[in-house]
């Protein structure tokens, strides 16, 4: 990819050939290491400027260390988060909400949106969580001794999660995933469409919702109200796109580097498996080591950041992959340690933009580890092939072929099975009790 144009006001010192998307080990790489690769800025500026470090190949600064990035992350007036990226490449002009609102604005969604995730929430959901992820689990396990986990279990995971908390029976599994797929790993005319394809599902189960109501995430939206007015169709809209975009390929990313590890890595396997009560804090480590957003904040104004002329209109990249592997706030940054304690990474964000999924997404991963380890033996890497890692704004792995040397005895479905329910109960109770 060819540099952009050096800004005038970036010192020629601070510039860097470097990219998330490709420098070395960032493009899509058979048994790559995108985390090892990124660490290694870790040697250059704490602040250092990337003449193409997105998607369309915009320049970038660069924020290598924990600490610089929390001080961006939570400074809302001086680095704002609005940037409309799905909506602009539809040609249209509305927010994922709250993510890309600015305060006043950010404040008021956000208090309307936080107790549906809060952590008393997300536990009333983990039976249904739990009960999906061993449905899928016992599938593979009745049917074959090796799976690919992207596609077999951790993409249809999350999507029936997402579903579950719609409302809606995972008969849409399919088609959300291979829209997913395609909008955040096609180009050109199949993005587009993806992307149109998700915000005529998202507007449909609003209009259904609105006609219908039922005790769910959606209908809790399209009848919420803030500054005593209802929502409008592009803010329901804005809310719907962000929680199906953002918590289906992270998540997903998230649990496939996870097993990958674990495969390459018996002992820690072993561990987790005679002892799931560790399989919590094992999770921080990974979501530590194995981070798979890039942060994007745009400046609001001129401002000399840590002594670095940031100018307003710059972009300003926090890569949690950097941050999470930073020696000043991390001894042995680059050891995984699924014992480590006071694991402050910044996985999910910080700030007031923190991940409003973040309880939700830690339940997800922790539970869909559990499960698999509770019912696949002792698993590996298959001969033969081998995992594609890569970078972006989004890391992940594909081609992860697991397999173990031994049908398993999976138990029945029914033994999780409890007594039906909706598993979004409490969310339609909390909003009928002056939420």
């Amino acid at each position: 990819m060819a540099s952009n144009p050096i800004p005038d006001h970036v010192p020629s010192e601070l510039v860097r050939d470097f990219s998330l998307f490709t420098s070395p080990g960032m493009a899509p790489t058979p048994n790559g290491d995108p985390h090892a690769a990124v660490a290694r800025v870790h040697g250059e500026p704490r602040i250092f400027y990337s003449p193409f470090n997105t998607r369309d190949g915009r320049g970038t600064w660069v924020i290598t260390r924990a600490r610089d990035q929390r001080k961006v992350l939570e400074d809302l007036d001086t680095f704002s988060s609005h940037r409309s990226i799905f909506s602009s490449a539809l040609g249209e002009n509305w927010p994922m909400i709250p993510l890309e609102l600015d305060p006043p604005a950010h404040g008021i969604f956000r208090a309307l949106l936080n107790p549906l995730f809060s952590s008393g929430r997300v536990m009333a959901l983990e039976r249904t969580v739990r009960r999906q992820a061993s449905a899928l689990i016992n599938r593979i396990a009745r049917m074959r001794t090796s799976c690919d986990v992207m596609k077999d279990f951790a993409i249809p995971f999350t999507v029936d999660v997402f579903l579950g908390f719609l409302g809606l029976s995972n008969s849409r599994t399919e088609i959300l995933i291979r829209w997913v797929s395609d909008l955040l790993h096609g180009n050109g005319v199949k993005r587009t469409e993806a992307a149109q394809s998700i915000v005529k599902f998202i507007d449909e189960v609003a209009a259904m919702r609105r006609k219908q109501p039922a005790a769910d995430f959606m209908t809790f939206v399209v009848q919420a109200q803030i500054e005593g007015r209802s929502l409008t169709k592009e803010e329901v809209r804005g809310i719907g796109v962000l929680f199906l975009v953002a918590g289906l390929d992270t998540v997903a990313a998230a649990i496939s580097f996870d097993l990958a590890y674990l495969a390459r890595n018996p002992g820690d396997q072993d561990l987790l498996r005679r002892e799931p009560n560790r399989i919590a804090l094992a999770v921080e480590e990974l979501l530590r080591a194995y981070s798979t957003v890039q942060i994007i904040r745009v400046a609001t104004k001129d401002v000399d950041f840590e002594g670095v002329p940031i100018r307003k209109g710059d972009y300003v990249s926090c890569a949690t992959m950097i941050a999470n592997r930073d020696p000043v706030e991390f001894k042995c940054p680059d050891t995984i340690d699924l014992a480590r304690q006071d694991n402050r990474h910044i996985a999910f964000g910080y700030g007031p933009h923190l991940c409003l999924g973040a309880n939700l997404a830690r339940r997800e991963i922790a539970i869909g580890i559990h499960e698999w380890l509770a019912r696949i033996p002792t698993f590996r890497i298959k001969e033969g092939t081998a995992p594609i890692t890569h970078g972006g704004h989004v890391f992940g792995v594909e081609n992860l072929i697991l397999t173990w040397s031994r049908p398993t005895r999976p138990e029945p479905v029914e033994r999780n099975e409890e007594p039906s329910h909706s598993p979004t109960v409490g969310i339609h109770s909390a909003s009928s009790h002056g939420m």
